[in-house]
């Protein structure tokens, strides 16, 4: 068993490298279990066995959009509550309007920042902010 195993997982799916390599970065400070996919085809084996703390998936991809790919996801009954962040270059109210409907928590416009990134994961999971000073005990 890896130190990973118990840390909550964050999902990229996004066909730019670049996105992917940037999520990495960005949420590499914080206790989490990064793993990037290029594509929903190759996220969706992971994703049938696991349920991530939280998803961030492209709208805008080749073969299946990031919209296809959540309405399929909701489909599967572990999946139908997981933390789904939509990010997109495009913002058309119509995406909004279907990821809202889809469960999506959160439509985000590219280009995201690492503290941006950082801010939303710690959002919408249990982890605590680097950015905040830690609490008196």
């Amino acid at each position: 068993m890896s130190e990973t195993d118990n840390l909550p997982t964050i999902i990229v799916v996004d066909d730019s490298a670049t996105s992917i390599s940037l999520y990495q970065f960005s949420v590499e400070p914080l206790p989490v279990r990064f793993i990037g996919f290029k594509s929903p085809a190759e996220a969706l084996p992971f994703l049938q066995e696991h349920t991530p703390a939280l998803i961030f998936l492209d709208i805008i991809m080749p073969g299946m959009d990031g919209l296809t790919f959540l309405r399929h996801l909701r489909t599967l009954p572990h999946q139908k509550e997981t933390p789904v962040i939509m990010v997109t270059s495009k913002d058309y109210a119509q995406d909004r309007y279907i990821a809202r409907q889809l469960g999506a928590l959160d439509f985000v416009i590219k280009p995201l920042r690492f503290k941006e990134i950082r801010d939303l994961v710690c959002h919408y999971t249990d982890i605590p902010s680097i950015d905040e000073p830690s609490k008196p005990q």
